[in-house]
């Protein structure tokens, strides 16, 4: 799971502490904009305290790279084909090939090159793709293969359709993401319809959810997409009904509340939070724990099984101390 810093990268403190809220909320890799020659200068002081690897975000100037490179950066983010000569590539690609380097080649549907829009008319998966191969194959004829590569398009059928073309054509890791996907609400929806169809194909290395908003909630985002695929089994989940005129209690105010308190357990359980005791313990019979709620008081059951009923106004706190005893 990765998201980018949006400090300036010159400005280390800054850059850090963003790191590291990152890190809290389970980031596990980050990117940060590499703009000028100080900012690369500045990713070894933000290296010697970062508890992320960090990857440099560097587009057409390979001086950039190397710098960043020297600078002890884990993976850099830039296409051959796009910083001049074939000297200044295999002087990148020396660096990496030294450091044991990953090169990741990123295609934008919105910088698709000029000919591939002619020849397809508008941008497509397959231009994306092909797009990719130039660089891969510039890459590939220089005998370096450690390569990851990201194919992003705010448009969901053609980011999917990208990425199923990709795989197709090589093993290399992917990256997924659907780019510039909008606010919090809108694009993580889409990220998840579309990030979500690619994991389920089998398909996807590293992710980024591209929200504008916090970074910190493109982790969270992130985060549900695995565990809905059952890709990520370490962490609580909390599901809930949507309520009905049967349901008497504060439901929705109870699961938000459970929801941001299991979070801190780091422990794989399933809490269920029902609004009725009709259907309640049944439909989340699969739930290590939970509730179903009655006339101002709540069950309290686990794997479908009653334990005990307590008032709602002590509902959350009763079934924590259950939840924490289980944990």
């Amino acid at each position: 799971m990765q998201s980018m810093t949006t400090s300036d990268t010159r400005d280390v403190k800054a850059t850090l502490e963003e790191i590291r809220r990152l890190a809290e909320v389970g980031c596990q890799i980050v990117r940060v904009a590499v703009v000028n020659e100080e900012a690369a200068r500045a990713i070894k002081a933000i290296k010697a305290d970062s508890p992320l690897p960090i990857v440099a975000d560097i587009h057409f100037n390979h001086r950039l790279a190397l710098i960043a490179l020297e600078s002890g950066v884990d993976k850099i983010r830039i296409n051959p084909g796009n910083i001049g000569s074939e000297e200044r590539v295999k002087a990148v690609v020396k660096a990496c090939r030294e450091r044991q380097v990953p090169i990741r080649i990123g295609v934008n549907a919105g910088s698709v090159e000029k000919h591939l829009l002619e020849k397809y008319g508008h941008p497509c998966a397959e231009a994306l793709v092909e797009s990719a191969m130039r660089h891969v194959e510039i890459l590939e004829a220089l005998d370096y293969t450690n390569i990851v590569i990201s194919l992003k398009a705010s448009n969901v059928p053609m980011m999917i359709e990208s990425y199923r073309l990709m795989a197709e054509k090589r093993p290399y890791p992917l990256h997924l993401g659907v780019t510039e996907a909008g606010t919090i609400f809108a694009g993580s929806i889409k990220s998840a319809v579309g990030i979500g169809a690619v994991l389920a194909m089998g398909i996807g290395d590293t992710m980024r959810v591209s929200l504008a908003g916090d970074p910190t909630e493109e982790i969270k985002v992130a985060k549900e997409i695995l565990k809905s695929l059952g890709l990520r089994t370490q962490d609580p989940e909390v599901i809930a009904c949507p309520t009905c005129g049967r349901c008497q209690i504060d439901l929705i105010g109870l699961a938000n509340r459970v929801e941001g308190a299991v979070q801190k357990l780091g422990k794989p359980l399933k809490v269920a939070v029902m609004g009725c005791a009709v259907n309640g313990p049944g439909e989340a019979r699969e739930a290590d724990i939970g509730v179903a709620g009655g006339d101002g008081v709540g069950l309290i059951f686990r794997k479908g099984e009653i334990v005990r009923k307590v008032k709602e106004t002590e509902l959350f706190e009763e079934l924590m101390k259950e939840i924490e005893t289980m944990a």
